[in-house]
């Protein structure tokens, strides 16, 4: 189990370091973002307008990070905010016109990143690979937060 514990970590980490996850000037699809202005561009242009709470619940970060976030949003004009008229302590968040135009970029540079990364995988073994990424989310679905906690390496 720990040979396996091993495989799996150091995998993780080459895939994120490969994909150009940690890149601070851009997303691994190549626009000039921070990887959760484009993630908060996609979940909103699928979702549509939302709560920033509910945003950032969708992008697994805590309330003062999406509250930076959107600043950083509003300040570019890419999102608009405002007062929830049934909780007028929540902020609804939706993409302006030049967000959604932005939006849009992002996830055709995105499929054709993700595109050519499949073209890349021998055909016979594509179904196993998105397969294992979908077991992969469900297992950090389900995973207690104490447990990564308790020493995990990054």
């Amino acid at each position: 189990m720990r040979d396996q514990v091993e495989e799996l970590r150091r995998a993780t980490q080459q895939f994120f370091r490969r994909f150009g996850a940690l890149a601070a000037e851009g997303t691994p699809c190549g626009k000039p973002l921070a990887m959760g202005h484009a993630h908060a561009l996609m979940v909103l242009r699928a979702r549509g307008e939302m709560t920033q709470q509910a945003l950032g619940a969708e992008l697994c970060i805590d309330k003062s990070n999406v509250a930076r976030l959107c600043a950083k949003m509003i300040a570019a004009h890419h999102l608009s905010q405002r007062e929830c008229e049934r909780d007028g302590r929540s902020r609804l968040v939706s993409l302006t016109p030049r967000g959604a135009r932005l939006a849009d970029e992002v996830d055709d540079a995105s499929r054709a990143r993700f595109r050519a990364l499949l073209d890349d995988i021998p055909r016979p073994h594509r179904a196993e690979v998105v397969s294992g990424m979908k077991h992969l989310v469900a297992a950090l679905e389900g995973a207690r937060p104490a447990r990564a906690a308790q020493g995990a390496a990054p």
